[in-house]
Order: structure tokens, then sequence, then C-alpha cells
């Protein structure tokens, strides 16, 4: 992997990590596009995943410490309120990170007619949660406390663990659910990226520990410690970027566009992969 290849990697993924087109199905197919060698490719995946959840931390911070603040007063209250229903919006994504993340894993692989297949599905919910939504919709926003319930959190959740495939994006998925299911798009929006703040650090976390202990290859392997830091530096700015406007877009935008984005390429990809 070239110095310039790590940039545009780790700007690829900053920027689709928020947008609602998965970054796990973009990274790959950019790495084809680029000719990038597989070996070590997943130790630069795992970097710039984390580089994105940092500029998570920080877009979020003013609200991540009011609920801190919140929690600590050790009283059930709107902050409380909030971060159980974000623990059991964990609930799904941690039973298959335990127990089936090896075996769903070895299902898709690093095919890119999976990756099609899954952005088609991507753009089909999209499409669906802005009509379902929409101003003659069928669903309605509710008035639980916090713009969402126990229940709405835990289907939210399980929109989450079923992103594991490449090309099922995760915050489509999930704010599509969540729309769906009656959670205002304001509040969805929010939740959708802090909900995933827990499971995605502990899991990269967990890989780079893998990595210095000698089980993975980040010192000395076919990634050099250059590119490593170049894609992460580079995937925590643009995640800056595109965490930001994403708020805003699921707020005010129709997420159709979207869907029409990951259709046109999911049919690329049918054609040429």
């Amino acid at each position: 992997m070239d110095w310039w290849q790590a940039i545009l990697l780790g700007i690829v993924q900053g920027l689709t990590e928020f947008l609602p087109v998965s970054s796990s199905g973009h990274l790959m197919i950019v790495k084809e596009l680029l000719g990038v060698d597989a070996e070590g490719f997943l130790d630069f995946t795992v970097l710039v995943h984390l580089g994105t959840v940092i500029s998570t931390l920080v877009v979020f911070w003013g609200v991540i410490w009011k609920l801190l603040r919140g929690l600590f007063k050790f009283r059930y209250n709107d902050e409380t309120d909030y971060v159980l229903k974000l623990v059991v919006s964990m609930i799904p994504v941690a039973v298959v990170g335990f127990f089936f993340k090896d075996s769903v894993e070895s299902l898709f692989g690093e095919n890119l007619t999976v990756v099609a297949v899954c952005l088609t599905v991507t753009a089909v919910l999209l499409l669906f949660s802005d009509i379902a939504s929409g101003p003659r919709g069928w669903v309605k926003p509710n008035s639980h406390r916090n713009g969402i319930s126990y229940l709405q959190a835990f289907v939210v959740g399980i929109g989450q663990a079923a992103a594991v495939a490449p090309g099922l994006s995760r915050s489509g998925t999930t704010i599509a659910t969540g729309l769906m299911t009656g959670v205002r798009r304001e509040r969805m929006a929010e939740f959708s990226f802090l909900m995933v703040l827990v499971p995605i650090i502990g899991e990269q976390l967990l890989s780079v520990l893998d990595g210095i202990s000698g089980e993975g290859a980040f010192f000395g392997g076919a990634v050099s410690p250059l590119c490593l830091a170049l894609g992460f530096v580079s995937a925590f700015l643009s995640g800056l970027f595109a965490c930001k406007v994403m708020v805003a877009l699921v707020k005010k935008a129709k997420l159709g566009w979207f869907a029409l984005y990951c259709l046109a390429v999911a049919i690329l990809l049918f054609i040429f992969a």
C-alpha cells in the first residue's frame, strides 16, 4: 500500500462511515479499484474505523458529557433513561459479536457481488423508511421519553447486528429501522451514532491489542506504520466532516437520494464485478 492510497482509503472510510452507503462495502470497492494488496488490509481497516469512532466522540462530546453527568447522579432521570436505552440497543450486536461473529463474517468474505446485493438491500430500506415516515406515510412519530422506547431501541439494535455484511450500511440500517418504528428523525440520527460507540470501540481496541501482542500484524506487517498513521488521520478528519453533515441531512433531507446512489453503485458492481 502506498501513502496516497492510505490517505484516499482513510477519506473513503471517514466519509462513508456516517453516510448510509456502507463504509465496509466502499472500502472493499476502492481497494479493488486501487489494486491494494489484501495482506495487512484488515489491520488497516481496524485503525481507520477507530479513527472515525474518535471523530464521533469529538462531535458528540457535549452530548456524551451531559449523559455521563446525569447518569452519575444515580437517579432515574432523562440521561439515565437514554443511557439504558443505548445499552438495550447494544444487546443484539453483543450477542452476534460474542457468539456468531466469525460464522457470520465467513458467510460473506470479500465478494463484490455480495456487496452489490447488500447495497441493494440498503437502498430498499432507505427508500421504504422515507416513504413510511414521510408526511403521507403510515408511521407517526412517537411520544416516548427521549423520543424512543426500549422496544424501539432493541429493534434498532437488531438492525445494527444485521449490518455485519459488507454493503449493508450500519447507519443506514439503524436510521431506517428507527424511522420505520416511529422514532423522530432528529432523535434517530443522534441515537444511531451514539449506540455504536461502545461496541466499535471495544472491538477496535481488542484488535489493536491483538496486533500489539503479536497476534496481529500492526507493527512490521504488510502495511507500513506510515500508511497506518496516514489512514487513521485522514479517516478521523473526514469523519469529523461527515458526522456533522449526516446529522443535518437526517434531520432535513430525504434518504431516498442515498438510496438511489446505493442502487447505482450496486448496478455497476453487478455489471463489472
